[in-house]
């Protein structure tokens, strides 16, 4: 745990730098770039700051495009979910599904561009939302995809032990898990 902690320490500490950076080249151009958001972001800062805003307002940016063809729009998504990972405390939405859907959305994004951080990413969404079995099965779909059987295997027998919710999912994944099936849930599954 103490590990797991410090990993997660230095990645916060880490993407605080990439936004002061990032923040330092978008007061730059402000002027130029409409799609900033900057304005939005203020706002959800300053009134409520709650994972339902966040996750609406990061979802209506996804639509913009295709992450996985636009690498513009793709590092613009990873600063915002960075942002608000960093925004949101993890002890006061551990129990949001809002914010363990950000949790999750922001590791599959880091999985575009670098699975380690994205693993790093996952295990912090499960570590902070347990409860919620989507978490599991993103996070084992996640090693799956990175032809880790066996760790995706355990992160679904680990939820189950740990009576994430709703148990049915879990039961669904790991059964499309044994029939060797490349999705852990169909779109209609999810």
């Amino acid at each position: 745990i103490t590990s797991i902690m410090n990993r997660v320490r230095n990645l916060k500490n880490k993407y605080r730098n990439e936004e002061n950076i990032t923040d330092e080249f978008n007061y730059t151009k402000i002027s130029a770039d409409t799609t900033d958001n900057s304005g939005t972001v203020n706002q959800i800062m300053m009134t409520r700051n709650n994972p339902e805003d966040w996750l609406c307002f990061l979802l209506k940016l996804e639509k913009k495009g295709i992450p996985q063809m636009d690498v513009s729009l793709l590092n613009r998504l990873i600063g915002r979910y960075s942002q608000a990972v960093t925004a949101l405390p993890a002890e006061k939405y551990c129990q949001d599904e809002s914010y363990a859907r950000i949790l999750v959305r922001f590791a599959e994004l880091k999985a575009l561009q670098d699975p380690e951080e994205a693993r790093d990413q996952f295990h912090l969404a499960r570590l902070n939302c347990k409860k919620f079995a989507f978490v599991h099965v993103a996070f084992a779909q996640f090693e799956l995809s990175q032809e880790n059987e066996k760790k995706c295997k355990q992160i679904l027998q680990k939820a189950v032990e740990c009576s994430a919710v709703p148990l049915e999912l879990l039961e669904t994944a790991l059964q499309n898990f044994h029939m060797k099936k490349k999705q852990l849930l169909s779109d209609e599954e999810k």
